[in-house]
């Protein structure tokens, strides 16, 4: 295997630094990736977080499963990159330095925008080695994702290998053209969009749920035997969701909790002006799941505040 120029061989672990792009101070910001390869051939996985990057339980998932010796596999590979957008990290924010989003910008252009031309060199120097892919994301903002894991509708490979990551949910959710997922995917590499949590802040659940998923994924796929850890959880499959909106801008109070199951006619929330005047309560109005719930205080009416999904 050889990834920027550096050979690694069976056996070997190394990290690599990618460092392509740079500050308008011309400082290099340098993207380790930690590879580890076992004594014997087999499947290459690798795991991601922080494409976007202020998505820091992304980052923790990475992080934990590098710091506890989980990457080491028996046989094949397996590649950590625990942060890949070290800009957005940095400043605490979702984009790029030249304010494009990552992961809106794949596979890239070696003559296109600073983002393109990272995301470009990371499709030319690591993507060709992998098979499988577990990309760790959040929710935007204060929307607090329960722990699931989207894949697209039709790929029945796809949702056994969700099924075997055991999150609590699986969602059908279609990858945006120029994502990283979609990109990979079109490569024919199986991946795996984890969400859990929320930006700029860490979750013990969402990361056990996310360092679990890849142990489940690394079993079944052979890299490593970790018959004494595995989940066996069965995850609910969500195969339509719609997104409930703020009807006025107020204060917001929510009544349920991200992954509760809601039945039809349960009050969701409220949402009230700061001076005793006026308040506004709402109730669902289908049974379902709730995927992702808005934790900010303060609304503006058309504000996403819930996602629920639906078997």
């Amino acid at each position: 295997m050889k990834i920027l120029n550096r050979k690694i061989g069976l056996g070997e672990s190394v990290q690599i630094k990618m460092d392509f792009a740079r500050l308008n101070t011309r400082s290099k910001i340098e993207v380790p990736i930690i590879v580890e390869r076992g004594k014997k051939e087999g499947p290459c996985i690798l795991l991601i977080g922080g494409i976007h990057g202020d998505e820091t339980n992304g980052v923790e998932i990475v992080r934990q499963i590098v710091a506890k010796g989980l990457n080491k596999p028996e046989s094949g590979t397996v590649i950590c990159i625990p942060l890949l957008n070290v800009f957005g990290f940095i400043n605490q924010t979702r984009a790029f330095p030249d304010g494009r989003d990552l992961n809106r910008v794949f596979p890239g252009s070696n003559t296109g925008s600073l983002a393109s031309r990272f995301a470009y060199h990371l499709m030319k120097e690591v993507i060709p080695h992998i098979d499988f892919c577990i990309d760790y994301h959040t929710g935007g903002a204060q929307r607090f994702n329960y722990s699931q894991i989207r894949i697209d509708e039709g790929c029945e490979e796809t949702l056994k290998l969700a099924k075997i990551f055991a999150s609590p949910y699986i969602v059908y959710s279609k990858s945006p053209e120029r994502t990283f997922r979609k990109s990979i995917t079109k490569l024919g590499k199986k991946v795996l969009l984890f969400e859990g949590g929320k930006s700029l802040n860490l979750d013990k659940n969402v990361t056990k749920s996310g360092i679990q998923g890849a142990i489940n994924v690394m079993h079944h796929i052979g890299v490593r035997n970790f018959s004494s850890q595995i989940s066996h959880e069965k995850s609910v499959v969500i195969t339509s969701s719609k997104w409930i909106r703020a009807k006025h801008s107020g204060m917001f109070r929510s009544s349920v909790s991200a992954g509760q199951k809601v039945e039809r006619g349960i009050k969701l929330g409220s949402i009230s002006d700061p001076f005793g005047d006026f308040e506004s309560s709402f109730k669902n109005s289908q049974e379902g799941y709730i995927l992702n719930s808005n934790h900010s205080p303060v609304v503006n009416q058309g504000d996403a505040l819930f996602h629920i999904g639906f078997e």
